[in-house]
């Protein structure tokens, strides 16, 4: 009485070719996460390697969102704040944001790391100029976006 029950059999699926292809997928993950890490290691930056630590991971697509947001010769996103130094020490501030304890972000599941550079890095977005960066991760520690300044609450009129 107690028969095993097998999926039912998909006709249409192709094992070999669905291997193939899931190999195909796994291996040009991994050469797309060795070239990231590789431009990663290009930047003059000290310390890069905690960067790429599973507790504090910064990926290319990130970079890349921070930089075409928030760096000032990027002219899109007008109304954001902009980091006004060089992309190398973009890199260094949010390396150093790491020894910040993370802090909920208000309304949000994610985390806040707030650090102070003791320098302008560049202008919130009411356009004064300052040294607060701020990183905001997911729970895990992989960094989802950092900017100039400090996040402001949702429904803040200021």
């Amino acid at each position: 009485m107690n028969a095993v029950t097998t999926p039912e059999q998909n006709t249409t699926f192709n094992e070999p070719q669905w291997l193939q292809v899931l190999f195909l997928l796994a291996d040009t993950q991994t050469w797309l996460l060795q070239l990231q890490e590789g431009l990663i290691w290009q930047l003059p930056v000290k310390n890069r390697k905690r960067l790429l630590r599973k507790s504090w991971y910064l990926s290319a697509t990130t970079l890349a969102h921070i930089l075409e947001r928030h760096y000032y010769k990027v002219p899109r996103h007008p109304l954001a704040s902009k980091f006004t130094i060089s992309i190398p020490a973009i890199v260094a501030a949010i390396r150093d944001a790491y020894q910040q304890q993370p802090e909920p972000l208000p309304d949000s599941t994610l985390l806040q790391r707030v650090w102070d550079a003791d320098t302008p890095v560049g202008y919130d977005i009411t356009g004064r100029v300052v040294s607060m960066v701020t990183v905001i991760t997911d729970a895990s520690g992989e960094i989802i976006t950092a900017f100039p300044g400090v996040a402001k609450p949702l429904g803040s009129s200021e």
